[in-house]
């Protein structure tokens, strides 16, 4: 991994603090219809409104969504030593859209809202979680090799029950799974932010105090434990976290890919692999992308709405493949 002078790692911490800041700032004031700043100073509707209800909460959830999944693949990508790591390799994403899928299927969408979906979400990552945990464990101890290839095998099993419901459902409900599925930011209530931040930024702050195990996981796990790091323990931990970051998200936000692939991919690049540096400007820069990419997708097509997860694929994937390219990735 790459030392940083003290002075460069602040110098990047404060520029993507700044960025996160910015975004949180500037995007809630674009949108396919003008807001008048005046009129918003002096809280004269319909401008104070649909900033304060509509695009503040929606721009808020997209920097802690964002920011939540960055957070989540560069942790799995250092836990798992895999380059292409992502919440959804491990099938804890997947088994959250089996369950919001399912809870659409049921219209709990219709009887119970949003929370109908999350529990449903949170219900099916909980099952991969303990089916992943289970299949990788042997003689007390969990193995990197085996969580990855548990979850691969869930995550098909998952993707393929999705399409199946998604092929049984009538038509109203197929057209809200295929909506939901394409992943989109939408305007929430204050008080189901409010639980979400607050989630989102407890398991943020522990993950990324324990960015040292992190760095060291990265380099093997016979190198972790020498250097005195507990590694099954590490590992249930990391798995844990990263899931409850990417299954709450999904849960609000539906399955938004590349997110936790290209910021980690695009950090490493420039900063080097020490997590202390990377997991925090993760956070920062993925809530920046994901939340302007939402914004890009109000205005592109204005008055049609683009969903924010079409917008992170369209430039998601294009960088992947430069990034292949160029021979950056790790």
């Amino acid at each position: 991994m790459t030392a940083h002078r003290p002075g460069s790692f602040a110098i990047w911490l404060c520029g993507c603090t700044a960025l996160f800041i910015t975004a949180a700032v500037v995007l809630p004031f674009i949108g396919p219809s003008r807001i008048d700043v005046g009129h918003v100073w002096n809280r004269q509707n319909p401008d104070w409104s649909i900033l304060t209800q509509l695009r503040t909460s929606r721009t808020l959830l997209g920097l802690f969504a964002g920011g939540a999944l960055a957070l989540a693949g560069s942790l799995f990508q250092s836990m798992l030593r895999d380059a292409l790591a992502t919440p959804y390799t491990l099938g804890v994403s997947t088994g959250a859209s089996l369950g919001a899928v399912l809870a659409i299927a049921g219209n709990w969408h219709m009887t119970m809202g949003v929370t109908g979906v999350w529990a449903g979400a949170l219900t099916g990552a909980a099952l991969v979680l303990l089916l992943v945990m289970g299949a990788a464990r042997r003689d007390r101890q969990l193995s990197v090799s085996g969580l990855l290839l548990a979850g691969i095998a869930i995550n098909s099993i998952c993707g393929a029950l999705i399409l199946l419901v998604h092929g049984l459902t009538g038509v109203s409900q197929s057209f809200a799974i295929s909506r939901w599925l394409i992943g989109s930011l939408d305007a929430i209530e204050f008080r189901t932010l409010a639980v979400y931040v607050t989630v989102i930024s407890m398991i943020s702050l522990v993950t990324i105090r324990q960015a040292r195990q992190w760095n060291l996981l990265a380099v093997g796990e016979a190198w972790a434990a020498t250097r005195g790091a507990r590694v099954t323990r590490a590992l249930v931990g990391g798995y844990l976290a990263g899931s409850v970051l990417a299954a709450t998200t999904v849960a609000l936000t539906g399955p938004i890919g590349f997110v936790g692939l290209v910021v980690p991919h695009l950090l490493r690049a420039r900063m080097g692999g020490d997590d202390r540096l990377v997991m925090p400007c993760a956070f920062l820069v993925g809530g920046a992308l994901l939340a302007s990419c939402d914004a890009l997708g109000r205005v592109v097509l204005a008055p049609a709405e683009v969903p924010a997860g079409a917008i992170t694929a369209f430039i998601g994937g294009p960088h992947l493949i430069w990034a292949i390219r160029k021979g950056t990735t790790r």
